[in-house]
């Protein structure tokens, strides 16, 4: 039937464009970062904790529940950040980060390979992955700036 082949080369493949919170969880001067597992997408790179924001839910909500799955935490949110947004060659991600603090709560290692707690100033010599790299970098900004 004419015309109705789909021509390809002209077709516009739309990629995933996810919404992740994170955090930036502070704790007696130090920051935590968490190594993500081998089985997960961009394995054994350092991130910010958080996740996928799902319907109907804040960006807030998103990230207290997330830090309470992954880590079995309850955080407090005391800065938000603006929005970063990332492009990896399958997908979109813009990163919503938020400045947290923790108590003395214990850590649970649900998800990750592994978690550190460092000082700010060490945080870049780990392997970030791409789409945390400008938090990081806006984090260390405000800090610098704070004085």
């Amino acid at each position: 039937m004419p015309g109705s082949e789909l021509n390809y080369r002209d077709r516009k493949i739309e990629k995933e464009h996810l919404h992740v919170t994170c955090a930036i969880i502070e704790r007696n001067g130090q920051v935590l970062a968490a190594q993500r597992s081998a089985a997960m997408s961009l394995p054994l790179k350092w991130e910010f904790p958080g996740g996928k924001i799902q319907a109907g839910e804040s960006p807030e909500e998103c990230l207290r529940r997330e830090i309470h799955e992954e880590l079995g935490i309850t955080i407090a949110i005391t800065k938000t950040m603006k929005p970063a947004t990332h492009s990896y060659p399958g997908m979109t991600v813009t990163l919503y980060p938020f400045v947290c603090v923790v108590s003395g709560e214990k850590l649970i290692r649900n998800e990750h390979n592994a978690l550190i707690w460092l000082p700010p100033a060490e945080l870049p010599a780990l392997d970030w992955a791409a789409a945390d790299l400008p938090v990081l970098a806006a984090y260390l900004r405000q800090l610098e700036k704070a004085g």
